[in-house]
């Protein structure tokens, strides 16, 4: 399909820059399959859904993966991207036209690393000097990495270190938040318990990748980027006994999404999962493991539109975006929500 069929206008006062305070009070749009739009609140989310329905949540935790360098006097930032190895990232190197091969970069506070080849998606390998442990180095150096659309018009902040993780956040090694999860409080899990809905937990470590334009004409022609991921067996085994016994699997966000859509086989069945995943879902996939979605409103033109538009119709959504434009809903990683729940397919 042609990219610029995912294309739509977003005035810019559309996109937020602090998420809703309580987390739960954020919009919600609820689109049942082609029907019309509902206003409502993620406080609602329990009597929106069934008893038995599974909310898949990404544990996820985000690391301080924005770095300010050094190479000589020239000044390079750094945005960690994919773990390669104990002490190796692959990153997003601002500048990068003036780093070669085996240069160091001081990124202050002892925190050092020495660049390596630069692979297809432009990023370059960074090995970090020393023998402490890298968390614990880029605890001291580096910054919350706040999403382009953000960080272009504020600086990251004290507060972005709460807002910008999620409740569920315990396996560090993303460098993007699941943001579907950031609207969920313990009061909220609480309700959703009361009202016979449960939730499951797997790990995709979000890249800094998912925020990469697509710069092909045509779907085609865009390559994905990989991320890792696993799903336990145990999570495994309860999501197909739910699903036998009537429950519908609704991922929380897109990343939970393409786990679970890397983990089911053709018969539907969701196995043990743990690798990289770069599939890239548009409109004509068939979904294995999805029977909805929660998700916030995503970028013009990007992978994310298109997964939303092959789970309930590019017309259907350009529909919904256009009621969420028109209604003042809030756009991105700290905006509002949608839940979307498509009819149901044999």
């Amino acid at each position: 399909m042609r990219v610029d069929e995912f294309d739509f206008a977003l005035p810019a006062d559309r996109i937020a820059l602090r998420p809703a305070i309580p987390r739960d009070s954020a919009r919600l749009l609820v689109l049942h399959g082609g029907g019309r739009p509902e206003d409502r609140l993620f406080a609602d989310l329990p009597g929106l859904l069934r008893p038995g329905d599974v909310l898949v949540f990404n544990d996820t935790k985000v690391i301080p993966a924005q770095l300010e360098g050094l190479r000589g006097e020239a000044r390079v930032g750094a945005t960690l991207h994919k773990r390669e190895g104990p002490r190796s990232w692959r990153a997003f190197v601002r500048n990068a036209r003036r780093v070669r091969e085996g240069d160091r970069i001081d990124f202050g506070g002892g925190v050092a690393a020495l660049a390596g080849g630069k692979a297809e998606d432009g990023s370059l390998l960074l090995t970090f000097e020393g023998e402490e442990p890298v968390d614990r180095l880029l605890e001291r150096a580096g910054r919350m990495p706040l999403p382009p659309y953000i960080a272009g018009k504020r600086e990251a902040d004290a507060r972005d270190a709460d807002d910008y993780q999620t409740m569920f956040a315990a396996r560090e090694g993303a460098v993007a938040a699941p943001t579907a999860s950031l609207h969920f409080t313990p009061r909220l899990m609480e309700a959703l318990a009361a009202a016979g809905i449960v939730h499951e937990t797997l790990t995709l470590h979000v890249g800094a990748g998912t925020f990469l334009p697509v710069k092909a004409d045509d779907t085609a022609d865009h390559k994905m980027h990989s991320e890792w991921g696993r799903v336990d067996a145990a999570v495994a085994d309860r999501l197909n006994s739910a699903r036998a016994a009537g429950g519908r699997i609704i991922p929380v966000g897109t990343t939970s999404l393409r786990l679970l859509e890397s983990a089911a086989g053709e018969d539907r069945l969701i196995r043990p999962f743990e690798g990289d995943t770069a599939i890239f879902i548009t409109p004509g996939y068939r979904f294995r493991a999805t029977d909805g979605l929660i998700t916030n409103f995503h970028l013009p033109r990007s992978t994310l539109f298109m997964l939303v538009s092959a789970l309930m119709g590019l017309e259907t959504m350009r529909a919904a975006y256009a009621h969420a434009i028109e209604e003042g809903y809030r756009f991105y990683s700290y905006g509002d929500g949608s839940l979307l729940l498509p009819e149901a397919r044999n």
